[in-house]
């Protein structure tokens, strides 16, 4: 029996056609018909993308709807805020935000982008996200607080 060297995979070939093995695992797209209304997904990442910038909840708790990008963009930043609540002695509280309201669009079939208008207590943001459809449930691929 051959063994395969590790890191090596071989090639599904389906009858007709062939597909290679990392093709047939990856993110498959789906359609704007198989996914559920984006507004409920906005408001609920960006109540929890504001929550870690605040420290009270884990950056790990998003990484099931962000992509590597964004993932790796937020925990960054909550490190940076973590540094500056500590080195101003703040402990990290629960923040108290009110969403004004959510714009999106979609530019292509299975893609909505959007942005949040947050009102906070000392100022008014945005959060711009970009989601995609993969596996049957919205991911954000892009992700900025301005």
């Amino acid at each position: 029996m051959a063994m395969t060297p590790a890191g090596s995979a071989r090639a599904y070939r389906a009858p007709g056609g062939s597909v290679e093995l990392s093709e047939f695992f990856a993110p498959q797209r789906t359609p704007s018909t198989a996914l559920p209304e984006p507004e409920p997904f906005l408001r609920n990442i960006t109540r929890g993308v504001l929550e870690v910038l605040a420290g009270v909840r884990e950056v790990d708790q998003l990484a099931r709807w962000l992509t590597e990008e964004p993932y790796r963009k937020l925990v960054t930043r909550s490190n940076l805020a973590a540094r500056a609540r500590s080195a101003r002695g703040m402990p990290a509280k629960r923040p108290v935000h009110t969403i004004l309201s959510v714009h999106h669009s979609s530019p292509v079939d299975g893609v909505v982008e959007s942005v949040v208008i947050v009102q906070g207590p000392a100022r008014t943001r945005a959060v711009a996200l970009r989601l995609e459809g993969m596996d049957g449930r919205w991911r954000a691929t892009s992700l900025a607080l301005l």
